[in-house]
């Protein structure tokens, strides 16, 4: 079996976890504090914190941001529905965009028409590891005053033009297990703002500045010595990992036929999360079943888009129309990319699909 994503854990990790272990500094310890600083500097900007999972980091970035009841966040209809969970945590409401078809993120040029009076930020959702236009969407959010939560939990690494996801604004990392690097499971936001910084760190430990003094509503979203330990073994393999996955994507994208593979824009440096490719006609799921019988494992990343969720639709009323994120739906299939891949099993995925779409 081939399959679609493999944590890929070494004897530095395990051994990095002993130490914590033996150290008796488990929760929010040195490690952590170490990991941040390793994290911020490969973003490049000056601040990063920890917290439990990427779903926490948006929530706590959002919260940062002074986000709250009757304010609205655009951002994507076609990703994981944490990005849009996380707004409704904080009582905003969640205005949703359609998507470029070829980068599957937000289209720029649909954005200024979603602004309101309560629009207080734009989270674009840097996809599969490939950044949102940037260029644009930060053009549209100094024109508005609007800040920027980029969603990089799929994108550790990813660049425009040497800068990297992270440093267009406050950025919000997923370290789960199947994403780029891990920490088993962890978030990270990053920030080049003192004072956001601050807020977030507040935020994720109780309220406190001072310990047992409490100068707001907080929540227990720290980040463990543990999963700190692994994280940062992590992080010095995660160029490593992503040349090889660039070099996975480069292999199949020169080699299937009758599909659409991923598109990079140029001057974008892709790290490919997911390579995720188009299949028109109808035959996207005859080609998932196909490949799952032929030991290949494959993701559907997004089969239903956020607007389309039952809790969308049912408790809270949305009934939109977004016509690209809905046609990427019934078409998207996800293909291995993982730095674990050998050449043989590139051939097997290349060879299998295009005998299935030339007899398709």
């Amino acid at each position: 079996m081939i399959s679609i994503a493999k944590p890929l854990i070494g004897d530095e990790e395990k051994q990095a976890v002993l130490e914590v272990l033996d150290s008796g500094m488990l929760a929010q310890g040195p490690r952590v504090k170490a990991f941040e600083e390793a994290f911020a500097a490969m973003c490049g900007v000056q601040y990063a914190i920890a917290t439990s999972s990427g779903t926490t980091a948006l929530h706590v970035a959002l919260l940062a941001h002074g986000i709250g009841p009757g304010d609205e966040v655009i951002t994507s209809p076609f990703t994981f529905i944490a990005s849009a969970n996380s707004i409704l945590f904080t009582g905003a409401k969640p205005v949703f965009v359609d998507i470029d078809p070829a980068t599957f993120n937000l289209d720029p040029a649909l954005l200024e028409a979603a602004i309101t009076p309560h629009t207080k930020a734009i989270m674009p959702v840097h996809l599969f590891g490939l950044l949102a236009d940037m260029d644009a969407i930060q053009g549209i959010a100094d024109k508005h005053g609007l800040v920027i939560i980029e969603d990089a939990c799929q994108s550790h690494g990813a660049g425009l033009r040497g800068k990297r996801a992270g440093a267009f604004g406050t950025g919000t990392f997923s370290l789960y297990p199947t994403k780029n690097i891990t920490s088993a499971e962890g978030g990270m936001i990053t920030t080049d703002d003192g004072r956001i910084a601050e807020n977030c760190q507040v935020i994720r430990q109780h309220g406190m500045r001072r310990r047992y003094y409490h100068d707001e509503l907080g929540f227990n979203f720290r980040m463990t010595d543990i999963h700190a330990a692994i994280g940062l073994a992590q992080l010095q393999k995660l160029e490593r990992f992503n040349a090889q996955r660039r070099a996975n994507a480069q292999f199949m994208s020169a080699h299937l036929r009758g599909v659409t593979v991923p598109y990079v824009p140029e001057g974008y440096t892709h790290v490919f999360h997911q390579y995720t490719i188009r299949v028109g006609g109808g035959k996207r799921d005859a080609l998932l079943e196909h490949l799952k019988v032929n030991g290949i494992g494959t993701g559907v990343y997004y089969p239903v888009p956020i607007h389309q969720q039952t809790y969308y639709t049912q408790a809270l009323g949305y009934h939109q129309t977004l016509p690209e994120a809905e046609k990427a739906a019934e078409e998207v299939l996800s293909l291995p990319v993982h730095p674990a891949l050998s050449q043989d099993d590139l051939n097997t995925i290349v060879n299998t699909i295009n005998a299935f779409m030339e007899a398709a």
